[in-house]
């Protein structure tokens, strides 16, 4: 064991008795070096984080500008900053007229915490449907709304009034009344392993919601900055929520959150309590200024078109007896095997072989992809190569 790596093993809180444990020296686009010289090619993008890959150049441009004006002045809010207007206008642009208002927080969790307490601020109603299977943070009340049991029992009691219900099962939506604040939902739901609802479902949960005074919160926070294709995945159903949650993504590696609805809603925060929702580190310049390179980027450099591509040339790629079903949306990928024995399989091996990917926290007999937007063909050639002879070598 090296010396990084008892510093880590001891003295850093850890997630699991088995982390992958790569000593990272570097990383660079699809690629990431560790200490050892071995380079790894990056499939899962640091969990569809790195959408344009690692250290794009224009967002490394933005950091060391801002870094170089100023870094945290004072709490979210207070004092007028260009990095948060410049942002906000680039978020302006790639998203719905109704979502004029946003909130800058540190974290995905973070934006589904303040739109679950703006729902309820502005119905005065106290109950909240999410869906089965859903994922949508660990925070306590992120946590609540999120559908894994195993990962919510040792936990509990965690926040009251919440029902679920199953995703893309039409007669399910009977449940939302007038008592319901919100429903919270993925577009696609990520963690169960690439769940895409039918357009009929989303677009009846949309009029379900209008009907009963509901708000519809809509999480993105995996989907969202053209992970799928479009900008945000809703666009695809023809809907617009009332409430959108962001994070991953949005600032090419930094830690962001964002949470967007219309003026109007997001005004509430500020009185009856004045200070509804707070933060001293959300907006922080220099990663509003990384978010604001990392949205133009992605904006000028990838299309739905070419994503679909890509992604029908990886699922084509990974055809192989032993898969089971391949569910994907854009660059967005489940596969599916026998078991989690055969996924531990692969993934290991691949690992091995300088390629990353990943499982699921709720879907234990699939693994993950999801490949930074801007890999080549070749990239993903080399991948899927590596792939096949992991799937081959299941016992």
């Amino acid at each position: 064991m090296s010396e990084s790596t008892r510093i880590f093993s001891d003295y850093l809180a850890q997630t699991t008795p088995s982390p992958i444990g790569i000593e990272v020296a570097s990383a660079e686009g699809c690629v990431i070096k560790a200490t050892s010289g071995k380079t790894y090619l990056d499939m899962i993008s640091g969990i569809a984080v790195n959408n344009l890959g690692h250290r794009h150049p224009e967002v490394v441009k933005a950091i060391k500008q801002q870094a170089d004006r100023y870094l945290h002045v004072m709490v979210y809010g207070e004092y007028v900053q260009e990095p948060l207007n410049t942002l906000a206008e680039e978020l302006q642009a790639i998203l719905p007229a109704s979502l004029n208002n946003y909130y800058y927080v540190n974290s995905g969790t973070e934006a589904n915490e303040a739109a679950l307490k703006l729902a309820k601020r502005a119905t005065g109603r106290a109950e909240i449907i999410s869906m089965r299977g859903s994922y949508h943070g660990s925070t306590h009340g992120s946590l609540s709304v999120s559908g894994n049991e195993k990962k919510k029992y040792a936990f509990r009691p965690l926040l009251p009034g919440v029902k679920f219900i199953r995703f893309n099962k039409l007669e399910d939506l009977s449940a939302i009344t007038q008592n319901t604040a919100a429903v919270i939902t993925e577009t696609v739901q990520g963690d169960a392993g690439v769940r895409i609802p039918d357009l009929c479902y989303m677009q009846a949960l949309r009029k379900k919601c209008d009907e009963t005074g509901t708000l519809l919160i809509i999480d993105e926070i995996q989907t969202g900055f053209y992970r799928t294709g479009t900008a945000f995945a809703f666009e695809k159903y023809g809907i617009v929520p009332d409430i959108l949650t962001m994070g991953k993504a949005i600032a090419g590696g930094l830690p962001m959150g964002c949470l967007a609805a219309s003026r109007a809603l997001m005004r509430l925060f500020t009185h009856n309590p004045m200070l509804g929702h707070i933060t001293t580190f959300g907006g922080n310049p220099l990663i509003c200024a990384a978010a604001h390179a990392n949205i133009k980027a992605l904006s000028n450099e990838v299309s739905p078109k070419e994503i679909e591509r890509k992604g029908a040339l990886l699922e084509c790629l990974l055809n192989h007896p032993k898969v089971k079903e391949i569910r994907r949306s854009g660059l967005m990928f489940a596969i599916d095997l026998s078991s989690f024995e055969e996924v531990k399989e692969v993934v290991d091996y691949c690992l091995e072989q300088g390629v990353l990917t990943f499982w699921f926290l709720s879907t234990d007999y699939a693994f993950r992809l999801a490949p930074p937007l801007i890999i080549s063909d070749k990239e993903l050639e080399q991948a899927a190569g590596i792939i096949q002879e992991g799937l081959s070598r299941i016992s």
